[in-house]
């Protein structure tokens, strides 16, 4: 049926020049409209009538610029320039969600290097799923033709990392990657953040916090509901899994009967700089699924405030971890991101944590180490490592001076470096295995009670903290390689 199919594509629409970045995102916007309802309304005809016209195929838009010259940039920049001359190119979904990340990125490079960029259809075709983005796209076998042979499906075999994992080179045509990652890349992980988190991306905010236990939940529900009644906070929305949004303190939030695998809520601000919370759940796997999929939005930061072991008898239930290096037997990222990379301390994010945590505690200096230590957070993939002989464990969790252990940190702080998004970690003692303390009803004390219920408030206070500073600030040189995308 494919052979006999005629080729049917949306009107041909050329390749324009420009120097303007707003406009170059207003054109993209065009290219991406036309090429994505070309295909809803061939996708809607053949359903109706029973058969495809033909074979419906449509591009992406692509951004694509040439440079010439090795002239240097401003070296303190970790973003915004290319490395050497050649021809530059990256794929765009999604313009609509992207305008201001697509704007101020074309900007900074067409001022760091006085460049025009084209944007134009790309060689590659826009699967239909996501065309169709959020709308069911029934399977092959309810239609009565098969989907394959009108329409472009995704393909995951040219659906990956390899941008990000350094391994990707120049593309067929020979031009080198402008972004981290293509738009099926992108549509892959928005569709994903939908079926996991119950909340559409565009509800996304800059500022992401992770947790492993649902107590974070509720304070920070609260916390919501106290900036909304602030009219002066600049907090102007809470959002809910089901894409259940309220403006107002007191209004209802609804429960869907059937929670996502990992609920996500978002505190909405201007320019998407409020602070979104998604409570991950227990493990490595569901961390770096999570921060996989969150990547692609390209947030300013994000930080882990979760429960973890402490490992050294000095510490109390409730006492802080501040993570400075991490030991990782979660193994979810051997394949991409080998055990022997260092994942260093990003000095802006543990400077604000910091900080948040004396301006929550009062406490500053030497008191602070009353209830907070800074050290090594071990993160392993078994969470009844206790039950297997100590002597291994224990030993290496000695070497390496760890003074906390969890099942997720170390997996989102080395995604947060494999995808160049700045990450830090604030920990907080629920129990202690190796010193007699499991974590069973009825241990907690006071003092942990307490210090729970202030351990969300300090990692909003580091993410307000964090949104303060110039966006160069933040995202450190730290997190690029030799040769960088010039997209962030």
């Amino acid at each position: 049926m494919q052979d006999t199919l005629p080729l049917l594509t949306p009107p041909t629409q050329p390749a324009r020049r420009f120097t303007d970045a707003q406009e170059a995102v207003t054109y993209l916007e065009t290219l991406y409209a036309t090429a994505a309802n070309f295909l809803k309304d061939g996708f809607s005809r053949a359903i109706r009538t029973g058969r495809p016209d033909g074979r419906y195929r449509a591009f992406y838009p692509e951004i694509r610029l040439s440079m010439t010259s090795f002239a240097p940039v401003d070296s303190r920049l970790s973003f915004g320039h290319v490395v050497h001359p050649g021809e530059y190119a990256t794929t765009i979904t999604r313009p609509d969600l992207f305008r201001h990340y697509f704007t101020q990125q074309i900007g900074l490079v067409q001022r760091n290097h006085g460049v025009a960029v084209t944007v134009g259809p790309s060689a590659t075709p826009m699967p239909l799923h996501f065309a169709m983005a959020g709308q069911a796209v029934p399977h092959d076998g309810v239609l009565e033709f098969a989907l394959r042979d009108a329409f472009d499906v995704p393909d995951l075999q040219t659906t990956n990392d390899d941008i990000v994992n350094g391994a990707a080179g120049a593309a067929a045509d020979g031009s080198y990657p402008l972004a981290l990652f293509s738009a099926q890349r992108v549509d892959y992980s928005l569709a994903r953040l939908s079926h996991y988190t119950a909340t559409e991306p565009e509800h996304f905010q800059n500022h992401v916090l992770f947790t492993n236990y649902q107590f974070y939940v509720e304070e920070f529900e609260a916390f919501a509901r106290r900036m909304l009644a602030d009219k002066d906070s600049g907090y102007t929305a809470f959002v809910g899994p089901g894409n259940v949004e309220i403006t107002e303190a007191d209004a209802p939030l609804p429960t869907p009967a059937k929670l996502p695998q990992m609920p996500t809520y978002h505190l909405k601000r201007g320019k998407s700089a409020g602070i979104t919370l998604v409570n991950i759940g227990v493990g490595p796997s569901n961390a770096k699924t999570a921060t996989d999929h969150i990547a692609v939005l390209r947030p300013h930061a994000w930080l882990m405030v979760g429960h973890c072991a402490g490992l050294r008898n000095s510490q109390r239930l409730g006492d802080f971890v501040l993570a400075h290096a991490y030991l990782r037997e979660d193994h979810v990222l051997d394949d991409d991101l080998p055990v022997w990379v260092p994942i260093p301390p990003l000095a802006e994010i543990q400077i604000a944590l910091e900080d948040a945590v004396e301006q929550v505690t009062q406490l500053q200096g030497y008191d602070l180490k009353r209830i907070m230590r800074t050290g090594t957070v071990a993160t392993i993939d078994n969470r009844n490592w206790e039950l297997r002989d100590h002597s291994g464990p224990v030993h290496r969790l000695s070497q390496s001076r760890a003074i906390a252990l969890d099942m997720e940190s170390a997996t989102i702080a080395a995604n947060g470096f494999r995808f160049r998004v700045p990450y830090g970690t604030l920990l907080c003692v629920s129990d202690k295995p190796l010193h007699g303390e499991l974590k069973l009803p009825g241990m907690a004390s006071d003092f942990y009670r307490t210090q729970v219920s202030r351990h969300l408030e300090i990692g909003i206070r580091a993410m307000e903290l964090l949104r303060e500073m110039p966006l160069d600030r933040i995202h450190s040189r730290k997190l690029r390689s030799f040769e960088e995308t010039a997209f962030l």
